[in-house]
């Protein structure tokens, strides 16, 4: 997928992740694909925590294997113009409560 931009902080939290979950790079590539055909996401595993003319942010649900289907959460902007994805932060729902607020305002104020 070559419109996808993963963020440092993403790369070191798929790191870390992957050391535990071993079937993280499946996970994400079969996420990849939906988003592909749905950017946006469908469903309820996809909720627009953000919204502007310029760009998306989306939090997903993302199934993993490893973890017998209980999910991490992905979150990611999709700008629209130029069909671009960016890929802002990984976590597990069971080790943080949340997203992290300042990844995400950082990335608009960069993105604007």
């Amino acid at each position: 997928m070559k419109n996808c931009n993963l963020l440092p902080e993403f790369e070191k939290n798929f790191k870390q992740l992957f050391k535990r979950y071993r079937t993280l790079k499946d996970d994400f590539e079969k996420l990849k694909e939906i988003l592909l055909r749905y950017p946006a996401g469908i469903g309820k595993n996809f909720t627009v925590i953000h919204s502007e003319r310029t760009c998306k942010i989306i939090k997903a649900r993302m199934a993993c294997r490893a973890l017998r289907d209980r999910s991490l959460r992905v979150i990611y902007a999709y700008a629209e113009e130029d069909k671009q994805f960016y890929f802002i932060e990984l976590y597990f729902k069971g080790e943080q409560a949340n997203e992290n607020r300042t990844l995400i305002n950082d990335f608009l104020r960069q993105f604007k």
